[in-house]
């Protein structure tokens, strides 16, 4: 975890910049001693937020599963597959 003062952003932005993007982890900035914000880079940011996305598909469909929700086979899919494939 990385925690620095607010005023490194004001002192030194190319080095905070670069310190987010070369680490890829949240930086955590303090003001008066105290958690304020968190800041990171755009790309390790939405690469963060896809993963998020993809956890909760995969929990809804987990959750119809337990559910009682009955999928296709893997014969049936792959058969589905192959008739999407012509039709494009």
């Amino acid at each position: 975890m990385i925690i620095k003062p607010s005023a490194v952003i004001r002192q030194n932005y190319n080095e905070f910049s670069k310190l987010c993007k070369t680490t890829g982890e949240p930086v955590y900035l303090t003001k008066n001693g105290e958690g304020d914000l968190v800041v990171m880079d755009i790309d390790a940011f939405e690469k963060r937020e896809k993963m998020l996305q993809l956890r909760e598909k995969l929990l809804a469909v987990e959750e119809d599963r337990m559910g009682g929700h009955v999928g296709l086979s893997v014969s049936d899919l792959n058969e589905e597959l192959k008739r999407i494939i012509t039709e494009v």
